[in-house]
C-alpha cells in the first residue's frame, strides 16, 4: 500500500509520477524500495486517470446527509442485511480496483 500512498501523494502534489520520484518519497518515508514493485506500479498508473479513479471510489463518500429516524423492530434485520451486501459489494469493487495496478 506505500507505493500507492506515494503515488497519490504524488499526484496531490502535481508533481510527476515516476519511479524516480516514487523512489525518493518511499526512501524519505524509511522503506526501502522494490525496484520491481516501483516499475510496475508507474507502469500500472501510467494508463489511469487518478483523479477519475478517485471520484468515482467507494470509499469516498458524499457529505453526510440528514440523519434518518430510528428504524423499528421489523426494519432492523433487513437494514442490517442490506448493510452487510453493501459491505460485500464495496470489497468486491476495492478488489477489482486492486487487480487493475496489476495487470
Amino acid at each position: 500500500m506505500e507505493y500507492v500512498y506515494a503515488a497519490l501523494l504524488l499526484h496531490r502534489a502535481g508533481k510527476p509520477i515516476d519511479e524516480e520520484n516514487v523512489t525518493k518519497v518511499l526512501e524519505a518515508a524509511g522503506i526501502n524500495a522494490d525496484e520491481a514493485r516501483v516499475k510496475a506500479l508507474v507502469a500500472s498508473l501510467s494508463e489511469i486517470d487518478i483523479d477519475e479513479a478517485i471520484k468515482s471510489s467507494p470509499a469516498v463518500m458524499p457529505a453526510a446527509a440528514a440523519p434518518a429516524a430510528a428504524p423499528t423492530a421489523e426494519e432492523k434485520p433487513a437494514e442490517e442485511e442490506e448493510k452487510k451486501e453493501e459491505e460485500e459489494e464495496k470489497e468486491e469493487a476495492a478488489l477489482e480496483g486492486l487487480g487493475a495496478l496489476f495487470g
